[in-house]
C-alpha cells in the first residue's frame, strides 16, 4: 500500500529529462547526472534541499498543493505528468484508510449501449485497464483480433504485449507500446487500489520483457484524441482519427469514437468491414 517507491521513481526519471539549459541554469565543469541534480530542482521549486530530497525519497504525503506545482513547474512536467504527481501524493495521502479493491463487473448503461449502436463509425466504450466493456457492431469487428485473441478477454495492453498477432495489427509498433503503458501507468497513478489494474500490470511484467522496459520509464499520457494506423486481417490497412469521451455518469469509463477521412481508401475499408460485420452476424442469427 506504500507507493514511496513510485513517487521516487517518478521525479528521479522526470529530473534525469530535464537539462539544465531547458530550465535556465547556467553550468560548468563535469556533470555525473543526465538531468538536473536534486539542488537544482529544490533551487527552482523555491524549497529546501533537504525537503526535496525528502520528496525524491517518496515522502510526498502532506505536500501542499502550492509545493506540487512549484515542483511541476521545476520539473517542466506537462499536464498528464501533473496530474500523475498529484495522484501519486493522494493516494499517500490515503495509504493508511484505503484497501485495495476489486471492482464490480463493469457494464454500459442502455442508453450508452444506445448510443454505440446509433454511431455509423466504429465505436466503443473502455476503462483505463485498455478493457472493451461494449462497442457497436463495427467497433467489435474492428477489433476481431481482440475478441478472438487466446491471450484472454478483449484488452488493448493484453492483445498488445502478449498476443503475437498483434505486430501485424498495430502499423505503429512503437508508438502502440508507448502509448499502452503510458495509459495503463497513468490509470494507476488515479486508481492504486484497483486490483484488476494491478493484476493485469502484474501479469504483463511477468510475460513481457518488453512491457517491464517500458514500465520502468515512469512515462504517463492522457488518452483524448490521435490518428490509429492497423491493418485489419479483413480489410487491410486503415487510418483513423479518434476521439475519447469521458462519460461523467460512469466514473472510469469513456467513450471512443473512430473516423475515417471521407473519401478515403481508409472510409473504404471501412465500409467493407461494415459489410463483412453484417455478414458474419447473419451467419450467427438463429
Amino acid at each position: 500500500m506504500d507507493n514511496r517507491s513510485e513517487v521516487r521513481d517518478f521525479l528521479v526519471t522526470r529530473r534525469g529529462k530535464v537539462t539544465p539549459e531547458q530550465a535556465g541554469l547556467a553550468t560548468s565543469g563535469t556533470r555525473r547526472v543526465a538531468g538536473l541534480r536534486r539542488g537544482e530542482v529544490a533551487q527552482l521549486a523555491g524549497v529546501s534541499v533537504e525537503y526535496y530530497t525528502q520528496l525524491e525519497r517518496g515522502n510526498i504525503r502532506g505536500a501542499s498543493e502550492s509545493v506540487l506545482d512549484a515542483v511541476a513547474r521545476a520539473l517542466r512536467l506537462d499536464e498528464a505528468e501533473r496530474a500523475h504527481l498529484f495522484d501519486l501524493a493522494r493516494s499517500a495521502a490515503h495509504a493508511s484508510t484505503t484497501l485495495r479493491r476489486r471492482p464490480a463487473a463493469q457494464r454500459v448503461r442502455p442508453i450508452i449501449q444506445q448510443i454505440l449502436d446509433s454511431q455509423h463509425s466504429p465505436a466503443w466504450v473502455g476503462n483505463g485497464r485498455g478493457d472493451i466493456v461494449a462497442a457497436n457492431r463495427l467497433g467489435r469487428a474492428l477489433n476481431s483480433p481482440l475478441f478472438d485473441s487466446p491471450a484472454g478477454p478483449a484488452n488493448h495492453a493484453r492483445f498488445r504485449f502478449l498476443d503475437p498477432r498483434a505486430a501485424d495489427y498495430y502499423r505503429d509498433w512503437d508508438t502502440t507500446a508507448r502509448d499502452t503503458v503510458a495509459a495503463l501507468r497513468t490509470a494507476a497513478g488515479a486508481n492504486p487500489y484497483d486490483k484488476a489494474l494491478s493484476d493485469l500490470i502484474g501479469e504483463l511484467a511477468t510475460r513481457s520483457e518488453e512491457f517491464r522496459a517500458r514500465w520502468a520509464t515512469h512515462d504517463v499520457r492522457l488518452h483524448r484524441t490521435g490518428v490509429k494506423r492497423l491493418h485489419h486481417p479483413v480489410v487491410g490497412d486503415l487510418d483513423l482519427s479518434y476521439e475519447v469521451l469521458e462519460l461523467p455518469s460512469d466514473p472510469g469509463l469513456a467513450l471512443l469514437i473512430f473516423t475515417a477521412e471521407p473519401g478515403s481508401p481508409s472510409q473504404h475499408a471501412l465500409d467493407l468491414l461494415a459489410s463483412w460485420a453484417a455478414t458474419e452476424a447473419q451467419q450467427v442469427s438463429p
